[in-house]
């Protein structure tokens, strides 16, 4: 098993203005949801320690038979497995309490020297902006992630690109508003028609192609687009090409569209609440310094079931 880490040489710049004894909460700068895990896009395999194997069975195409008064073997079942491996991951992040000693947060601190605290209104901000950092990081990974780049595994898509199985379609290059239906239509066209009314049956997009979908459906032969409201026309509808929902994947890459069942994609960890769990540690009464150390570790990986109910457009 590869070990991957994060880690952060952290520096603290403190650029904010008083404005009273509270101005407010911390502001972040806007991430991408895990929408592939938060919405259902795969099946998430909670408390897996190492690895899981995924069995799958293939029946021979000639499993029935006429019947008779003896018993024949009608067929054959290939079982085969893949595995789903983990890996572990961490972020470390160091503060000096110092940095905000003399900044408006210092109230928050208490004035003894050896006795400050790391404001807690600091500590709740970098809780939820590590967590949201890992959904974002990992909306990437899932979809578009390379085993060699630090912090990451193997992606869907870098996966089906190396499978023989999955279903290839030739995509016509970058996505636009112009070609963006006739593309979501090959890739419909190219699901077997074993999975095609499965309830669980996603077409998954980026952003961009969601984009263009919209932008196409806002206008139609007659300019006028989706009941004649032109760009107006979209407010939040969950979308279908030709009867197969559409799953907004941020993290997918540029100008690539899967279609595959929620059921036959997975995301395995081992706790789940090391998803969202940050030890925060004062060194003052370990090593006498005036830092606060932010530590997680986690588990996670992917896998797929059966390549030939995957089609990926490239």
């Amino acid at each position: 098993m590869s070990n991957h880490k994060v880690d952060l040489a952290t520096t603290t710049n403190i650029t904010t203005t008083y404005a009273g004894q509270w101005a407010g909460k911390y502001v972040s700068i806007a991430l991408l949801s895990g929408k592939t895990l938060d919405n259902g896009g795969v099946t998430i395999m909670p408390n897996i320690d190492y690895k899981y194997v995924i069995q799958k069975g293939a029946f021979d195409a000639n499993f029935i038979k006429n019947a008779s008064c003896d018993f024949t073997d009608t067929g054959q079942v290939d079982l085969t497995e893949r595995v789903l491996t983990l890996e572990e991951f961490q972020i470390n992040s160091e503060f000096c309490k110092k940095d905000f000693s003399q900044t408006w947060q210092a109230a928050e601190m208490g004035y003894s020297v050896l006795g400050e605290n790391l404001p807690a209104s600091f500590q709740e901000f970098i809780v939820s902006q590590f967590a949201a950092k890992i959904a974002d990081k990992y909306e990437q990974v899932i979809w578009s992630g390379t085993n060699g780049n630090v912090g990451e595994f193997d992606g869907f898509c870098t996966l089906f690109a190396a499978d023989a199985d999955v279903i290839d379609v030739a995509g016509a290059g970058a996505m636009s508003a112009s070609i963006v239906i006739s593309e979501l239509q090959k890739v419909v066209a190219a699901i077997p028609d074993t999975i095609y009314d499965k309830d669980d049956l996603y077409v998954y997009v980026n952003t961009d192609t969601l984009r263009f979908y919209i932008q196409a459906l806002g206008v139609t032969a007659s300019g006028a687009g989706v009941d004649n409201r032109g760009t107006l026309w979209y407010n939040g509808v969950p979308l279908t090409i030709d009867g197969v929902k559409i799953f907004h994947a941020p993290g997918m890459p540029a100008n690539q569209v899967v279609a595959a069942q929620a059921s036959n994609l997975y995301f395995g960890t081992g706790v789940m609440s090391d998803l969202n769990e940050i030890k925060i540690i004062d060194m003052a009464d370990i090593t006498g310094s005036q830092n606060v150390r932010f530590i997680m570790r986690w588990k996670a990986g992917i896998q797929y079931g059966l390549g030939s109910e995957v089609v990926l457009l490239a």
